[in-house]
C-alpha cells in the first residue's frame, strides 16, 4: 500500500491493580491484572481529537503516551517534550513502518483523517501492534472487512474507540433496555448535531471533504446514534429509511452532507429515528418501553450528561471518557485476555453497514434491506 501522509493527504505487552467489571446486559467481564506496568500506547494523529486522548492518558492508570506519529515536526516537538516522549519513539507517515523494530510500543491509536483510517490500521497491524481506531472504523463496511482480516491474520487485537461503552449512565441504559426493566422498548430517538457553518468556519477543513471524510454529521456524529439504538436494544437492524435535511449553506456544505434523518427497524418491531446535524445542536437519547422510558439529555456527546427515567432521575459520577475508555482496554490486553465483541472492530463493521445502507437510502428514496 503505497504510503500517504497526512500533510500530503491534507492538501507485547506488560501487566497492568482493579476489580473485575462486569457491562450491564452486555456480559463482557474484564479480567484482574496488577498494577506494575502500564500499555504504551503510541497516538497516530495529532488533531483535535488526539488533545482530548492525552488529557485522559494523563490520568490513566494502565496506559501511558510513549510514542508519537506525526507529519507535523513542529507539532511533534512540542507533544514530545509535553509528554517525555522518547526520539526514537516518534515517527512520521513516511516511516513509521519501523515501528516494527520497538518493542517499547504496544498499540497504535489511529486519530487520522477517516479515509486514512484503514491504511493506518492495516500498517499497524503488520507491525504487530494492537490498534484502536477512531469512529467511523473506515469509508465503508467493505474497507472494514480488509482491516479486520489484515489484523486477525497478523494475530492482534483491533478495538474501535467507542467511549460511551464504558460511561456510566450509557451503561444503565444498556441494562435498562436489554434487561426490559421497563418491559419491550418499542420507540426510539437517537439525535447528535451541532452548527458548524458559523462566521469562523472553514469550508477547506477535512470533515467538509467527501474523499477525506466520507460523509458529513452521519458519518461524524451518528455513529454515536446508531450504537446506542443498537445496544440499548440488544439487536440488529433490518432495514432502514432515510431522508438528507436541507441544504442551509451551499457553499459550505458542498460535498457533504448538512443534515440527515433515518429511521432504523428492529426485529422485535421497535422503530428509533435518529438525526446528526452539522446545522443545529442536539444531543439527546429517548426510548419508550411498554411499562415506563428512559432518556438522556445531554446523551451523545462529552457530557456532563443528565438522565432519567419515568420512575425518577438518574445519577452517576462524571467522569473523563477518553481514561475510562483506554483503561478498561488496557486491563484487558495487559492481562492478555481478548476483548469483548462490542467494543471490536466487528462492531466498527457493524455500524458501517448501517451508514452505507442509509446513504443509499437517503440517495434513491427507498427502503434497504440490511443484510
Amino acid at each position: 500500500m503505497k504510503s500517504v501522509s497526512r500533510r500530503e493527504f491534507l492538501g507485547k505487552i506488560g501487566i497492568g491493580t482493579a476489580t473485575a467489571i462486569t457491562f450491564p446486559a452486555l456480559g463482557a467481564r474484564f479480567q484482574t491484572v496488577e498494577n506494575t506496568q502500564k500499555l504504551n500506547v503510541a497516538l497516530c494523529g495529532l488533531g483535535r481529537y488526539a488533545d482530548f486522548m492525552a488529557y485522559g492518558l494523563e490520568s490513566s492508570k494502565y496506559c501511558r503516551i510513549a510514542g508519537l506519529i506525526s507529519g507535523t515536526a513542529t507539532k511533534v516537538a512540542e507533544w514530545a517534550k509535553k509528554y517525555d516522549v522518547p526520539k526514537e519513539n516518534i515517527y512520521n507517515y513516511q516511516n513509521f513502518d519501523q515501528i516494527i523494530h520497538n518493542k517499547n510500543i504496544d498499540l497504535v491509536y489511529v486519530l487520522l483523517p477517516n479515509a486514512m483510517h484503514k491504511e493506518y490500521v492495516i500498517r499497524a497491524a503488520k507491525a504487530g501492534k494492537h490498534v484502536i481506531v477512531e469512529k467511523p472504523m473506515a469509508l465503508n463496511a467493505k474497507d472494514c472487512e480488509e482491516m479486520i482480516a489484515v489484523c486477525q491474520e497478523m494475530g492482534v487485537q483491533l478495538a474501535m474507540g467507542y467511549r460511551l461503552h464504558f460511561e456510566p449512565y450509557h451503561l444503565e441504559i444498556k441494562r435498562l433496555g436489554q434487561e426490559k426493566i421497563f418491559g419491550q422498548v418499542r420507540l426510539l430517538e437517537a439525535s447528535l448535531g451541532y452548527k458548524t457553518d458559523g462566521l469562523n468556519a472553514d469550508p477547506n477543513e477535512w470533515r467538509m471533504k467527501k474523499t477525506m471524510s466520507g460523509g458529513g454529521p452521519l458519518m461524524n456524529l451518528g455513529v454515536y446514534c446508531i450504537q446506542s439504538c443498537r445496544y440499548v436494544l440488544g439487536e440488529e437492524p433490518i432495514s432502514v429509511t432515510a431522508q438528507f435535511g436541507p441544504n442551509t449553506n451551499l457553499q459550505y456544505f458542498a460535498e457533504v452532507e448538512a443534515s440527515i434523518t433515518w429511521q432504523l427497524h428492529f426485529p422485535s418491531g421497535a422503530v428509533a429515528t435518529s438525526t446528526s446535524s452539522y446545522n443545529a445542536g442536539i444531543d439527546r437519547f429517548y426510548a419508550s418501553a411498554d411499562e415506563g422510558n428512559f432518556e438522556l439529555s445531554p446523551a451523545l456527546s462529552y457530557g456532563p450528561f443528565k438522565g432519567r427515567t419515568s420512575k425518577g432521575v438518574l445519577s452517576f459520577a462524571d467522569i473523563n471518557q477518553q481514561t475510562q475508555q483506554m483503561d478498561e482496554i488496557a486491563k484487558v490486553l495487559l492481562a492478555r485476555q481478548t476483548l469483548p465483541a462490542h467494543i471490536t472492530g466487528e462492531e466498527g463493521w457493524k455500524d458501517m453497514k448501517i451508514i452505507d445502507a442509509i446513504y443509499k437510502s437517503a440517495k434513491t428514496s427507498k427502503r434497504v434491506i440490511i443484510k
